[in-house]
């Protein structure tokens, strides 16, 4: 029986490196509690329309949404749309100022008199405004926009109006500026300002400056940008920059639909890193969605939205139909409030956003974790590889050669890539030599058919509680790998979360082949894992084998398919409710892969070891295994969910998974004893 030995000094190597990432992980844990704070907030049009839409009051509708704990508003540019309707400035085309004066329903005499000498152009728009205020900023915006060549102010009815050379379809959507009365309405109801500016055309400084004057006096809590450009881009974000830095203000960055990064705007994640990520993650529930998921259902949303990807400006929609026996109106109070309840019942205070603080932990101890990594990758090698095992000084040559390697960009201040490549490395790796070390134990053990199963579901629970502290080694590792602010922000992500649900499954499978016989246990001396490729290369394809490796490709496209964000195969029904349960049962929700998988089939992996099961069934069983231990590190790929929910997540699903295994064990074991009852007749 080939014996593997594991070299001290690589273990020690790896030791030191998880103690390194262990202070980087309590001073990230650190940093994230004090990121804690949401701004619970609704766009102030919204509540407007709901005031219409039931007829109350817009004062009362405002003071009810400030005692639902809303604490902004997102206040957007003027548009001629909307101005049209609230009647606070007019835009008319030329063309119907003309079919009007033809019908006689055009009653100014100044603009009859206008029609008359043939100054009113059909192609032109006509600008006017009883609001000094609006007409004001109007008229500034409209010739910074299109410029003063194309805006021509005259006189009528006493009053100043613009005629703009523009199409007037175009016009009615242009963005106007930031409403300085807008905003001034909404902190007077005792809320933030949210505002959401759009980019200029070729934006200068100047530009940009005169956005942000119609911010001063606002209480503003983020600056979050409307359309497919932040303010400034391309050639003004230090501009903008600067201007956010000296008025306090937080920038926001609106997550993507697929719930991995964000929405792209032209110039935010430079503008950004210019801010030294003085920034806030924002969601909100698109609204084709808000028509089919119940209130409950969206609450629960919020919460685990918050908790899970560190999103800190909520922004709400309203929901369209009315509740059974409530009105419109009672039905979204009483979800905002309900909301507002259950952030703040989890930990969360209300406010402007808060952001994370610098986090750049120590060079020294990132190129500790990256000399833990490469301890880690040649550890593995010699678990593998017989004739290197044999050879530790070899072992150590590598060690050497891949520790600088690694280590000194990280000491030198560079190094990004080579973090990248320990945090992949790391979550393949250590779930694969946590495998490796329990198939190595269990070869120890003779099976042994005559122990109880109380004692066999004992061992098999601390075998697998054992075999996940070795594989949270590895998350503690990729964690202190990535950890700093623009991966907690989703600006960097982790690349090879698909490589990461296959290449374990490889490494472990080279693993056994190198300790087992896939087809009857024993590995014969000299033989070895391409022995074993060769032998099963070679076997005869029967109608039984061809359904087997179908079924097992058709779970892999599956178990695939259904990871990541951008999931190429739906989740059942029945499922979702089952996650909706965890959800609520527990801290953190258990990934399946570990819960209904990887964990059960750990437990029943032991079971057929002791029973003597046939090979295949155990290697098949130790592949699954291997798919738990692979998802716990994985979970902390996903940097932006805090690091203690992950561990919790991990933790949750050992237990859980190990109640379910349990449960199988015995299912195995009555299934075990009548079949032997029935083959003794």
């Amino acid at each position: 029986m080939k014996r593997f030995q594991y070299n001290r000094l690589l273990c020690v190597a790896i030791l030191i490196g998880l103690v390194a990432s262990l202070v980087i992980n309590v001073r990230r844990h650190e940093v994230e509690q004090r990121n804690m704070t949401v701004d619970f907030a609704i766009d102030y049009e919204s509540l407007l329309e709901l005031a219409e839409r039931e007829g109350l009051p817009p004062a009362k509708v405002l003071a009810d949404a400030k005692k639902a704990g809303f604490t902004s508003l997102a206040v957007y540019e003027r548009t001629f749309k909307k101005m049209n309707l609230s009647g606070k400035a007019t835009a008319v085309p030329g063309a119907s100022i003309l079919e009007r004066y033809e019908s006689g329903a055009l009653a100014s005499a100044e603009w009859r008199a206008m029609v008359e000498r043939g100054e009113i152009v059909g192609t032109e728009v006509y600008v006017t405004s009883h609001d000094p205020l609006t007409y004001r900023e109007v008229k500034e915006d409209l010739i910074r926009r299109l410029g003063a060549d194309r805006v021509r102010p005259f006189v009528a009815d006493g009053r100043e109006a613009l005629a703009v050379k523009a199409q007037y379809k175009s016009f009615e959507k242009m963005h106007l500026g930031m409403p300085t009365d807008e905003m001034r309405a909404v902190n007077e109801a005792g809320f933030y300002v949210i505002a959401r500016p759009t980019n200029y055309v070729k934006a200068t400084p100047e530009d940009v400056a005169a956005m942000f004057r119609r911010l001063d006096g606002i209480r503003v809590s983020e600056v979050i940008f409307s359309d497919k450009q932040a303010l400034g881009a391309p050639d003004a974000l230090a501009a903008t920059a600067e201007e956010c830095r000296v008025r306090n203000l937080t920038i926001g960055l609106i997550e993507a639909p697929t719930q991995l990064q964000f929405y792209k705007q032209e110039g935010l994640l430079e503008l950004a890193k210019m801010l030294d990520y003085r920034a806030a993650r924002l969601y909100s529930i698109a609204k084709d969605e808000m028509e089919k998921i119940a209130i409950p259902v969206a609450i629960e949303r919020w919460v685990n939205t918050d908790e899970e990807r560190n999103i800190r400006v909520d922004l709400l929609r309203i929901f369209e139909k009315p509740q059974v026996g409530k009105t419109l109106y009672e039905t979204n109070m009483d979800y905002f409030r309900a909301t507002h309840d259950a952030l703040a019942a989890h930990g969360f205070s209300f406010g402007p956003a808060t952001w994370f603080e610098p986090f750049e932990p120590s060079p020294v101890l990132r190129a500790l974790v990256m000399v833990g990594v490469a301890a880690a990758g040649v550890l593995y090698l010699s678990l593998v590889l017989p004739w290197l095992n044999r050879r530790p000084k070899i072992e150590l040559m590598l060690f050497a050669a891949g520790a600088l390697l690694m280590a000194i960009p990280v000491l030198m201040g560079h190094g990004g890539k080579i973090r990248l490549i320990a945090s992949l490395a790391s979550a393949n790796l250590f779930p694969s030599i946590a495998m490796l070390w329990m198939l190595d134990r269990i070869r120890d053990k003779e099976p042994d058919a005559g122990w109880s199963l109380p004692r066999l579901i004992g061992s098999a629970a601390l075998a697998l509680w054992v075999t996940g502290a070795l594989s949270f080694i590895g998350a503690a590792y990729l964690s202190g790998s990535l950890s700093d602010v623009e991966y907690f922000l989703e600006v960097n992500i982790f690349r090879g979360i698909k490589l990461t649900f296959v290449l374990p499954l490889i490494l472990v499978a080279v693993g056994f082949m190198q300790r087992f016989d896939v087809f009857d246990g024993k590995l014969a001396e000299g033989d070895d894992a391409l022995a074993q490729i060769r032998r099963i290369l070679d076997r005869t394809i029967t109608v039984r084998l061809l359904a087997v490796l179908g079924f097992a490709l058709l779970a892999g496209v599956v178990f695939i398919a259904r990871s990541g964000h951008n999931m190429g195969m739906p989740v059942s029904g029945l499922e979702i409710r089952f996650r909706a349960f965890l959800e609520q049962a527990m801290y953190a929700r258990p990934r399946s892969k570990e819960l209904l998988i990887g964990h059960p089939a750990f437990m029943l992996a032991a079971y057929a070891w002791a029973r003597k099961w046939p090979a295949a069934v155990f290697f098949a069983l130790v592949m699954a295994a291997t798919i738990g231990q692979g998802s716990m590190v994985e979970t902390f790929a996903h940097m932006r969910t805090p690091v203690m929910m992950s561990v919790a997540r991990g933790v949750g699903g050992i237990v859980l998974g190990a109640g379910i295994g349990a449960g199988l064990m015995v299912l195995a074991e009555i299934w075990y004893r009548f079949f032997n009852r029935v083959c003794n007749k």
